[in-house]
């Protein structure tokens, strides 16, 4: 059985000590493998079953050549094929589970895809943290303090980022225009949202749309293959103009209550809600119409003085309660005009 050896160097901290090195991505996918709390009874066993989605993105990631600068966390727990430390270096044979994964089992399952697809990936150096023999309670310790402590930055904020990357390549491109969209809505004079889409850095108030919700709900019609590309639209200036033809069309429904904090479409769920109503309902009509002006899309929607979708109806639901009702409030309001002579044959 082949040996290995890497430098590593030795971190003390209050509790614990690890050492830090690096393996060459193939290796590390041999001797790791991931203990799964409630399929295994063996100690560490604190991670959670495998999501094939994630899984999938992020071998795409890895093939497009995608950064991987977090340490991946590995428990070496093999008495078999225990650490030699010798003179600043480690020793160990690659032995199958040789050590758990603490953090980073989707990562290297999906760097373990990618392997498959482009042998020459088994290269990469991945950085390896590696602690021994810890127990389950040591090992829950550490996973809760990366995913409850040492919390993500907000999705604002990774979506903002990606008008500053330097390789386009490995970004979201659908959240890339859907963030450019997002921009337009919020800086066009005219838009119902000039100025109300909270960027991070703005000033912290009530009301107003995230940009992560913002780019969220545009995403599905801006990704390839979605509700744009379906019905033939894959300009970025079309695609916005339509979004903004269609807030402009609800907006005048309201006149000047659109200003006023009852609205619901002021709140992430009512924009949710609208986006969702758009991609089902108005672009097949519109599509159908061959036009997406703003008096084609007012007339289909039967919304005036007297039944404004307000905030209060949502009132204390969750966020996709509170997208559902909004949602289902505006479908009860469409009315399309179907004056297309249709043929039935059977």
């Amino acid at each position: 059985m082949q040996e290995f050896s890497f430098p590593y160097i030795e971190v003390n901290q209050a509790n614990r000590k690890l050492i830090l090195t690096k393996f060459p991505a193939g290796l590390l996918t041999d001797i790791s493998y991931a203990s799964v709390r409630g399929q295994s009874d063996e100690e560490g066993a604190v991670q959670r079953l495998l999501n094939p989605r994630r899984i999938t993105n992020i071998k795409n990631f890895t093939l497009e050549g995608g950064d991987y600068p977090g340490a991946i966390i590995l428990n070496w727990i093999s008495k078999d094929n225990q650490l030699q430390k010798i003179n600043n270096t480690i020793v160990f044979k690659n032995m199958p589970k040789s050590a758990q994964l603490i953090d980073g089992q989707h990562r290297l399952a999906g760097i373990k895809a990618a392997i498959v697809e482009r042998e020459s990936i088994s290269t990469l150096e991945l950085p390896v943290a590696i602690y021994e023999n810890l127990s389950t309670n040591e090992c829950a310790d550490i996973f809760l303090s990366i995913n409850t402590e040492q919390k993500t930055v907000s999705r604002s904020l990774v979506f903002d980022l990606y008008g500053l990357a330097s390789q386009p390549v490995v970004i979201d491109r659908a959240a890339e225009r859907a963030r450019d969209i997002a921009i337009f809505l919020n800086k066009t004079p005219e838009s119902p949202f000039h100025e109300q889409i909270k960027f991070p850095g703005s000033p912290t108030r009530k009301g107003g749309i995230a940009l992560s919700t913002v780019v969220t709900t545009i995403k599905p019609l801006v990704e390839e293959k979605g509700s744009f590309e379906h019905i033939g639209v894959f300009e970025l200036e079309m695609q916005k103009q339509i979004i903004l033809n269609f807030f402009i069309a609800i907006k005048q429904k309201y006149d000047q209550d659109w200003y006023v904090k009852t609205n619901a479409f002021n709140y992430a769920a009512g924009f949710a809600g609208a986006m969702e109503f758009l991609q089902l309902k108005i672009l097949p009509y519109c599509n159908l119409k061959s036009s997406f002006k703003i008096d084609i899309i007012d007339s289909v929607i039967n919304i005036n003085k007297s039944n404004l979708i307000h905030q209060d109806e949502v009132k204390g639901m969750g966020g996709k309660d509170a997208q559902k009702k909004i949602y289902q409030r505006l479908v009860d309001a469409f009315n399309p005009e179907d004056n297309t002579p249709r043929r039935l044959e059977i």
